[in-house]
């Protein structure tokens, strides 16, 4: 008894037919009716009526078709198990991180991946978090670390790592430095030093001054946090930030939240095909290298490291 027979058994219970089930076998009609006489000379019982038109089971034939049914299911599983294994031996996975965004857990992550699986090649791109996410959605990206304005970008799974509300950051004697509380449009009579579009925290700002009827002048962009904080301590520019991008800088920023944005700019880890195991082997890695990390939804930070950004 061969695997293919019990694929032709199952094909001709479907559709009732010997010509049809060839077809969609892809072999000749006699082929697929021979393996059957064959398969049930092996057996000792006929498992069609050939009497009508229509190819019916027998008892005999229902009986066996569940069994079969379930060793080509069996046998699908086995070919999956040996796939996964050996993507995980000599596989490849792609990862992208947002530009200017240096997070020691994803590094962790990657370090814990490369440990548990050496044979699989890994390869890490810096670009804007739109390229990501579109890297991620046609498959040329297997995950990205991205800056974004909502939870997941559509079609595509996402775990939260940062979610914070956007900040103004000034030199002292800043006209804004001596306000407890800054609007939007507080902000936005000043000239802004902020991400370049593509950004997850450009894109809450722009959404935020939108929904308001507001237009900002955006003086200065850069894409590194340290850079827009040394424009802005130099009084070119008010600051547009994270909590956690500005708290290295406070000694020569005055850092106010912006009161009427509560929208919060999220740095998460986005894929799109969890079935992958590279994928999932990297997702069980990252989720324990973030677990505790400070400004993820849920941990309270003890202490905020000032080289680690969402942009």
């Amino acid at each position: 008894m061969e695997l293919r027979q019990l694929e032709y058994l199952v094909a001709v219970a479907e559709e009732q037919n010997f010509t049809r089930a060839a077809e969609r076998v892809h072999i000749s009609q006699s082929g697929i009716s021979s393996q059957i006489r064959q398969l049930e000379r092996e057996l000792g019982a006929e498992l069609f009526d050939r009497s009508a038109r229509t190819v019916t089971l027998t008892v005999a034939g229902k009986a066996a078709l569940e069994h079969a049914r379930a060793a080509l299911a069996a046998a699908g599983a086995v070919g999956r198990a040996v796939d996964e294994v050996t993507d995980l031996v000599r596989g490849r996975l792609t990862v992208g991180m947002v530009i200017g965004c240096t997070l020691t857990p994803l590094f962790d992550a990657l370090a814990a991946f490369h440990e548990a699986h050496p044979g699989v090649e890994i390869s890490l791109l810096e670009d804007d978090s739109d390229r990501l996410v579109e890297g991620v959605r046609t498959g040329a990206l297997d995950l990205a670390l991205v800056g974004a304005a909502t939870a997941a970008p559509d079609g595509l799974e996402a775990l939260t790592i940062i979610s914070e509300r956007l900040v103004a950051a000034v030199p002292a004697g800043h006209p804004l430095a001596e306000r407890h509380r800054v609007t939007l449009r507080d902000l936005v009579a000043h000239p802004i030093a902020c991400m370049p579009p593509g950004t997850g925290l450009r894109a809450v700002f722009d959404h935020a001054c939108a929904a308001q009827g507001l237009r900002p002048t955006i003086a200065l962009q850069a894409s590194a946090a340290d850079a827009i904080a040394g424009l802005a301590a130099r009084g070119l520019g008010v600051a547009v930030l994270s909590d956690s991008m500005a708290a290295g800088h406070r000694d020569r920023l005055t850092v106010r939240p912006v009161a009427d944005v509560e929208t919060p700019a999220l740095l998460a880890l986005i894929w799109k095909n969890a079935h992958n195991p590279s994928v999932r082997e990297m997702l069980v890695h990252s989720r324990q290298a973030f677990t505790d990390f400070p400004g993820r939804p849920g941990v309270v930070p003890d202490r905020v490291r000032s080289r680690e950004r969402t942009s």
